[in-house]
């Protein structure tokens, strides 16, 4: 006699235990979903403030999905985004983790850098006479 639960099959409960590797047990799990960093955040909202400001955008929307994160921007909250700026870290090595797109999905600008991505939205000062 012991004093182990009896199992079917005449099992005992350490026959039933799996061992699982740590670095398998990792793999399976959900990938994280990639995010925008604090100074990712800083930069884009320091434009997107100006710009609501100046009475061109009014709402923004952040999705943080498995592959990229994206940051949409709106004229009218129940309208699709007029631009969308995009953090995909599989085009890093590649043209560039980030992109700016229009409406129509047209990249206007991508690169390694955010600040010189998002220079798309500086004005350019024209001399009026």
């Amino acid at each position: 006699m012991t004093d182990q639960p009896d199992l079917p099959g005449g099992q005992r409960p350490h026959d039933t235990a799996v061992v699982v590797d740590l670095s398998d047990y990792r793999q399976n799990r959900d990938p994280a979903p990639i995010t925008f960093h604090r100074r990712e955040l800083d930069a884009i909202l320091r434009i997107y403030g100006r710009m609501v400001g100046e009475g061109e955008w009014k709402d923004y929307a952040i999705d943080h999905l498995r592959d990229r994160a994206v940051f949409s921007i709106f004229k009218r909250s129940g309208e699709t985004p007029l631009f969308r700026i995009e953090k995909n870290p599989k085009l890093a090595a590649k043209q560039g983790a980030y992109s700016v797109m229009n409406t129509h999905g047209l990249i206007m600008k991508r690169g390694h850098e955010l600040p010189q991505v998002l220079k798309v939205f500086d004005k350019v000062l024209k001399l009026i006479d």
